[in-house]
């Protein structure tokens, strides 16, 4: 799957604000590769990849829905070249996430736990910011009022 033709969003900005993720989404998740969670955690990909392995030897993930492989294009010089890179899910990232010691994945752990904390007091967490530039693939209220219809 080419990268480049999937949608994009950021998952997750830094409160200093020098780093913006942004993500493959497709199958309603979000995808990052080993480099991506390096970044989002300011860690070294050695460590992510340690930490990725752990996830899956010790049982906590399977596999097979939580690796996809994405083409990604990279200029090498004068050339570009192209190579399949394996993304990671979600329930990847958050795992990672929960493992890491770092500034950053303490922040990330922050940020998912108020997100976690939301949803289960509110019943929703609202992206004010992606609603605002209308990133939802229908219209916002045309899927609360489906979501309250089923509840009602």
């Amino acid at each position: 799957m080419d990268n480049k033709n999937n949608n994009k969003v950021i998952l997750y900005s830094t409160e200093d604000g020098k780093t913006e993720i942004e993500v493959s989404l497709d199958g309603e998740t979000v995808w990052l590769s080993q480099k991506q969670m390096a970044e989002l955690f300011d860690k070294d990909v050695r460590t992510v990849n340690e930490h990725v392995l752990n996830v899956f030897s010790e049982g906590e993930l399977e596999k097979d829905p939580a690796i996809r492989k994405f083409r990604i294009v990279q200029k090498e010089g004068n050339r570009h070249i192209s190579r399949d890179i394996e993304h990671y899910n979600l329930d990847v990232i958050i795992s990672v996430g929960y493992r890491v010691k770092s500034l950053r994945g303490t922040q990330f752990r922050i940020w998912a736990t108020q997100k976690l904390r939301e949803y289960i007091v509110k019943g929703f967490v609202m992206d004010d910011e992606r609603l605002a530039e209308g990133g939802t693939k229908k219209p916002f209220f045309d899927e609360l009022l489906e979501r309250v219809l089923v509840f009602a």
